[in-house]
């Protein structure tokens, strides 16, 4: 396949991972206690037509190389843990956390971890 065409697709499919992520953030934004995702991306290899300081004919050297990318993937989806606002429920058992931190949790012999 040509390398542009490789690399363009390869674009596209990240960026298509990235679009519904934040599909799925927008149809979470009202859900209490959600966390946002964010896509991280890397890129792929590169390919070097000619290095950096190669020599060009008549005795010059070139200051700068050549890098061609082969593309772009998907590495990560992380949760971003950024504080959300906190909102008065009325119920004598709601908690909320201000800052960072997580609820510490039981049920029978599990233990379990909530950030909210």
């Amino acid at each position: 396949m040509n390398l542009s065409l490789y690399s363009a697709a390869t674009g596209m499919e990240a960026q298509q991972l990235n679009l519904n992520t934040i599909a799925n953030n927008l149809a979470n934004v009202s859900s209490r206690g959600f966390k946002r995702s964010k896509i991280e991306f890397q890129d792929m290899l590169y390919q070097k037509p000619r290095a950096t300081g190669a020599q060009n004919g008549g005795g010059n050297q070139l200051p700068t190389g050549i890098e061609v990318g082969n593309g772009t993937r998907v590495v990560a989806t992380s949760k971003v843990f950024s504080q959300g606002q906190l909102t008065a429920t009325g119920e004598k058992f709601d908690l909320g956390i201000q800052g960072e931190g997580f609820f510490r949790g039981s049920a029978a012999r599990w233990h379990f971890g909530v950030h909210a």
